[in-house]
């Protein structure tokens, strides 16, 4: 998963810091009815102040100021993200400071905050990144590029200024989920039932009981409340069940997705989107069940060596994983900024248990057995065969053409945001104290 890299996306305790300097917080940008805040541009200044180009303190409370004007269009046009699309980033980056840090422990140090306050700001942070980048996408999503376009830009460049393309590969994938114990999922069922009966009898409430029990992270920290979603955002048999609630005072029956176990309670519902709240649970495998699943895999990728069958019909016969299955095993890598689909993976795109894996391949190698989460938080055990592997080069029409497309997309999709910016900063209300107003900004349309 590619790590979004923003100057808002890594959190210190401004409080601490400022009372380590002795400086008292003040409002000092308003943007519309938001405002920013000396310890928001401290934050980011402690983290990233050798990496930041110029003047941090007139760089950094303007791009915070970008931010929330695509905020505050995002809010008016009803542009969101999910919590569980946040949730894997907040993890990611959590899981990289810890080993950074060294243990948990040593990151509430470091950070002086405790865990469930240091993920809350981050998942706020990344929240309002991805919001910001969706609200961007939307302003930007009627740009259609010829391939003419992408010629004539290109023509006359010299070999030195075509994009340079990292490394890539093409993987196939083959995965089992190892077998669940039924007493193992009667036990997460039973365990839903009487929380679900605790909370229509009145001994707890759902958002308590969510918070300290749900396996969905993104969820759990508001009690389990999702956004509102249509039927089609959702899992079938999930949607099938939220969209029959109809009393807000009832929990659901346990239902099975592809997320594991829910029980749901109905929160509003708005014309055709609905809004609930629910506890996820998953249960636990069996170290014996992922060890048989191990070398069941072993044991396929052992025939497919031994050329009884290939890797794809083994992928479209045996493989649990429905994105690849049907695509001979190969994997697709979704751009999430511009939706464009490929083959082709840059190794840090890659799962990371993959890449692992990866790094050690040769072309058309097969890999043992090995285990990883998969997209539904679920541990699954895998194969891969390397397909392709792609050196690092600059790039050409005929090879790289969707690439060299990209490049000329976003130079049109900037040159759109900032006009668009120019022209918002017209309609929006916005104050900068005397102090932080002496700046060379990259809108000079700020101070009015």
């Amino acid at each position: 998963m590619k790590r979004l890299l923003t100057l808002a996306l890594v959190t210190i305790c401004a409080q601490c810091l400022y009372a380590q300097n002795h400086t008292v917080d003040e409002v000092i940008w308003v943007v519309g009815d938001e405002a920013i805040l000396r310890s928001d541009v401290e934050r980011v200044r402690t983290i990233y102040g050798n990496e930041i180009k110029g003047n941090p303190y007139c760089v950094i409370p303007e791009q915070l100021a970008i931010q929330k004007l695509f905020l505050h269009q995002a809010a008016i046009d009803s542009v969101s993200v999910s919590d569980g699309d946040v949730a894997p980033y907040v993890e990611q980056d959590i899981n990289e400071k810890v080993m950074m840090a060294g243990s948990k422990e040593k990151l509430e140090e470091y950070m002086r905050m405790p865990m469930n306050q240091i993920r809350e700001e981050l998942f706020e942070q990344y929240k309002n990144e991805m919001t910001a980048r969706q609200m961007k996408q939307k302003i930007t999503a009627g740009i259609k590029i010829t391939p003419a376009e992408v010629r004539r830009y290109f023509k006359d460049l010299p070999q030195d200024s075509l994009p340079f393309i990292p490394t890539q590969v093409e993987v196939q994938i083959l995965t089992r989920h190892p077998r669940i114990r039924r007493e193992e999922i009667e036990r997460v069922k039973e365990q839903l039932r009487g929380w679900a009966e605790r909370v229509q009898t009145g001994t707890t409430s759902f958002s308590a009981l969510a918070r300290m029990f749900s396996k969905d992270e993104g969820s759990a920290r508001m009690g389990g409340e999702l956004e509102y979603y249509g039927r089609t955002q959702l899992d079938p048999a999930f949607a099938n069940v939220a969209f029959s609630l109809t009393d807000p005072k009832k929990v659901s029956k346990v239902v099975q997705s592809e997320y594991g176990y829910h029980i749901i309670q109905l929160i509003d519902k708005r014309g055709d989107k609905i809004k609930v709240r629910h506890i996820l649970r998953r249960p636990e495998v069996d170290p014996k069940d992922v060890e048989a699943c191990m070398l069941r895999l072993d044991s396929i990728a052992t025939d497919i060596k031994e050329n009884k069958f290939t890797f794809e019909i083994g992928a479209q016969e045996l493989s649990d994983d429905k994105d690849s299955r049907n695509n001979n095993g190969i994997m697709t890598n979704l751009n999430k900024e511009t939706g464009v689909a490929t083959t082709r993976f840059e190794m840090g795109d890659l799962p990371s248990e993959i890449a692992r894996m990866v790094d050690k391949m040769e072309i058309g190698e097969i890999s043992q057995a090995f285990t990883m989460t998969d997209k539904h938080g679920k541990e699954t055990c895998a194969i891969i065969k390397l397909k392709n592997r792609i050196p690092a080069h600059r790039a050409s029409i005929t090879e790289d053409f969707q690439v060299l497309k990209g490049t000329v997309e976003a130079k049109k999709s900037e040159e759109i945001i900032q006009q668009w910016i120019k022209d918002k900063q017209k309609s929006t209300y916005v104050r900068i104290n005397e102090d932080w107003r002496n700046c060379d900004f990259t809108y000079p349309g700020w101070a009015k």
